[in-house]
């Protein structure tokens, strides 16, 4: 099984930036896309970035478009989340996820989650 490991959230104020990481242990494939959802209180988790295996085709959320980078070095078995220009509305967990085709991963199919790591953008 593999195993993901979010971190690098936080609190931070409006207009910050935080960058997320997931590392993945055990088992690899480095030929999985890989992408990150997040989860508001109250709310259903939802799709925010992914990214093919190569890093050729990237993919986002029209909520975070322009403001939110995702890549990826598969040396390190990790993928980065930089959000910048963070806003209130960007509150939430943040998973990692992955699958062998990104068309599966963006409605959600991963075949492993993390245990996430909380963003939190307040005044």
């Amino acid at each position: 099984q593999v195993r993901l490991v979010e971190s690098g959230g936080g609190l931070v104020h409006p207009g910050g930036s935080l960058r997320l990481s997931c590392a993945a242990s055990g088992p690899t494939f480095s030929t999985y896309a890989k992408g990150w959802f997040r989860q508001a209180p109250g709310k259903e988790r939802e799709f925010v970035a992914a990214i093919t295996w190569d890093g050729g085709t990237t993919h986002y959320a029209d909520s975070v478009k322009g403001r939110f980078t995702i890549s990826r070095d598969n040396a390190k078995n990790t993928v980065y989340l930089q959000m910048n220009s963070l806003k209130p509305e960007d509150t939430a967990v943040y998973y990692c996820a992955m699958n062998q085709l990104i068309i599966q991963l963006r409605i959600g199919s991963s075949s492993s989650w993390g245990q996430g790591t909380q963003v939190t953008v307040s005044s």
